[in-house]
């Protein structure tokens, strides 16, 4: 596995092997051994999975906040998304910072964003399936969301503005100034 530290190191590039032949081919997406040697040593305890229709969608930047923060390791199954996270950890020197990496069914990598970090996408094509795994349980009340487009974050999106396709709760998340003390 190809594993690349990305500008903010905590921030991890996972990219399988593909064994190719006539009939497909086969990838080892997850071993607890190279895992480690990455750095990755929670344990992971939900997975998820998501079906985006269009292209342009927009999901996050989303958190969980003790006592259930959640790292993730996110890859894309299906089409192609741009992952983002944003590092949310207020007494870090990359607070408020962002790195950001295409994931697809293509290229076949993932990427691990540990607990303290927003998390994000946007879909760049249609019918984008994203799986991720988590290290702590869904929890509505640790949940905290962020606006996609803080301009405290200044994230290069690959959609327009007006052309982004949010839910509710996205769309109505409050800006990044908001950040305060929640790692």
């Amino acid at each position: 596995m190809k594993i690349e530290r990305l500008a903010i190191p905590d921030i991890v590039l996972l990219t399988p092997r593909r064994f190719a032949d006539a009939r497909g081919f086969f990838s080892e997406t997850y071993n607890i051994r190279t895992m480690a040697e990455a750095g990755i040593t929670q344990p992971f305890v939900q997975d998820n999975h998501s079906l985006s229709r269009r292209r342009g969608v927009i999901r996050g930047l989303h958190c969980q906040l003790a006592p259930h923060p959640q790292g993730k390791l996110v890859r894309c199954m299906r089409g192609a998304i741009w992952d983002v996270a944003v590092d949310a950890r207020q007494a870090s020197p990359t607070f408020g910072k962002w790195v950001a990496a295409e994931l697809s069914a293509e290229n076949g990598a993932q990427l691990w964003i540990p607990a303290g970090f927003l998390h994000g996408f946007c879909t760049l094509s249609e019918d984008a399936e994203v799986q991720y795994k988590c290290t702590d349980l869904w929890d509505r009340d640790s949940e905290r969301s962020v606006r996609w487009d803080s301009p405290e974050l200044a994230i290069t999106w690959p959609v327009a503005p007006g052309a982004a396709i949010l839910s509710d709760k996205d769309a109505e998340a409050p800006g990044f100034s908001t950040v305060r003390d929640w790692f």
